[in-house]
């Protein structure tokens, strides 16, 4: 079974190369690949949760990823590390009460 199902394949192919213009296996594919991907997405869905942390981290729980990360203070940037931490870091060390760092994650998970 496998062996004819090769040689179709070959045969299409050869016929496929020889009239480009025309190529039944194209129409075929993309109708299947339309149909497993319509069938695929309606059984997944996206899950965020946003994750607020005082200090200079933000951990996702474990299945989400970070999507984007915020600094609550203007004088720090954002990295994100191993795909599942928001690191807020800043060039000068912040030590009063009214510019206490915070970060913010933005986490996500597809689910089926």
């Amino acid at each position: 079974m496998k062996m004819r199902v090769a040689v179709l394949l070959a045969v299409i192919a050869m016929f496929c190369a020889a009239n480009a213009q025309k190529c039944p296996l194209d129409g075929l594919m993309s109708s299947l690949t339309e149909s497993v991907a319509s069938a695929v997405l309606q059984k997944v869905t996206l899950s965020c949760i946003t994750v607020p942390s005082r200090g200079y981290k933000a951990e996702c729980p474990k299945g989400y990823k970070v999507m984007c990360c915020s600094c609550t203070n203007a004088g720090c940037y954002w990295d994100i590390s191993n795909d599942q931490t928001c690191l807020c870091q800043c060039a000068k060390p912040i030590s009063t009460t009214v510019n206490r760092i915070g970060v913010i994650a933005r986490c996500c998970k597809i689910a089926m």
